[in-house]
């Protein structure tokens, strides 16, 4: 199988931080919008392309949980009103960016949720994991598209997870209407559409200047891991024995400046001009995931197969009534 999944020798690894790859990058004059932009890996990826001289929105659901803790973290982060469960909500968002006139450069499509136990829908019907972290985004995107294409060359990337691997997309089944519930395929699966929509947005968009990755942060406890109990933290290695968050990123698991490295190093970095589609971890390319001890970052193959990212496309499409513009 031919694939664009082969590592750069970008020179980063698993310690690299966010200051590590925005050092010597200028981003005077850049729009980015960064949805989950104000907790956790969200935060620290905004943060780092402000320091860079980025202009950076986020969109948020909860205005004043927002505010308070970007002034906290040091401010100099611009908020917006969004819910990604919302479909008239992110069409307001986004028509007050295309109003604007701005052009987006950078996109990055971070917020989600992992692992709810109980099955829950948004108001269309969807289940709300693949609601929240992958149609949310959908559509977004596709209503910010004039604004991308504006940038004259423009990058979104997609927040997936190695949780990729415990569900290929269930195509017959998506929302659970005929199959018991279970939190962490719903979340699989979510994470798998992150990354086959980077494969088809980029086949879209990279002849007008559009580029599309998708990336693995690491295992990072933050308000993502609400729904997981502390005991099981802890038997996973995540926490110690005191409850304390442990920092080993040979066994990935990352501080939140290492985590959010492979957000800005896809928005950034000059080595993946002319490049897309591709899915990456530690700040580099990742490759294909066929050995679970030999290749520990690689990417499932289903997730991304070229037929299933445009299948998924269309079926996003027809679920969130939403195409790009014409």
């Amino acid at each position: 199988m031919t694939t664009p999944q082969v590592p750069l020798g970008s020179g980063f690894n698993a310690h690299s931080t966010t200051l590590d790859v925005i050092r010597g990058i200028d981003l005077t004059g850049k729009l980015a919008i960064v949805t989950g932009g104000y907790a956790g890996l969200g935060l620290e990826a905004a943060r780092t392309l402000v320091s860079a001289s980025a202009r950076v929105i986020v969109p948020a659901r909860d205005m004043a949980r927002a505010r308070a803790s970007i002034a906290e973290a040091g401010g100099g982060i611009e908020v917006r009103s969004m819910d990604l469960t919302d479909p008239d909500s992110i069409d307001a968002f986004a028509h007050g960016i295309l109003q604007s006139g701005m052009p987006l450069h950078i996109l990055i499509n971070n917020a989600g949720i992992m692992a709810n136990p109980q099955l829950v829908r948004d108001a269309r019907g969807n289940e709300l994991q693949f609601s929240t972290n992958h149609l949310g985004h959908f559509q977004l995107t596709l209503r910010l598209w004039p604004a991308l294409l504006r940038a004259n060359g423009a990058r979104v990337i997609s927040v997936s997870s190695l949780g990729h691997r415990f569900s290929d997309i269930v195509w017959d089944d998506i929302n659970f209407e005929r199959r018991d519930y279970d939190g962490w395929s719903a979340y699989g699966q979510s994470k798998t559409a992150n990354v086959l929509f980077a494969v088809e947005l980029d086949r879209r968009g990279r002849g007008r200047g559009i580029r599309a990755f998708s990336l693995h942060p690491g295992g990072i406890v933050t308000g993502l891991a609400k729904h997981i109990p502390v005991e099981r933290l802890k038997a996973m290695g995540n926490l110690d024995g005191n409850g304390e968050l442990v920092i080993d990123p040979e066994r990935d698991m990352k501080s939140l400046p290492q985590g959010a490295a492979t957000h800005v190093w896809c928005a950034v970095s000059p080595l993946l001009d002319g490049k897309g589609g591709v899915f990456c971890a530690n700040s580099d390319v990742a490759p294909l995931y066929e050995d679970s001890e030999r290749l520990a970052y690689g990417v499932a193959a289903y997730a991304v197969d070229q037929s299933s990212a445009k299948r998924l496309w269309e079926a996003s499409e027809a679920m969130t009534a939403t195409s790009l513009p014409t």
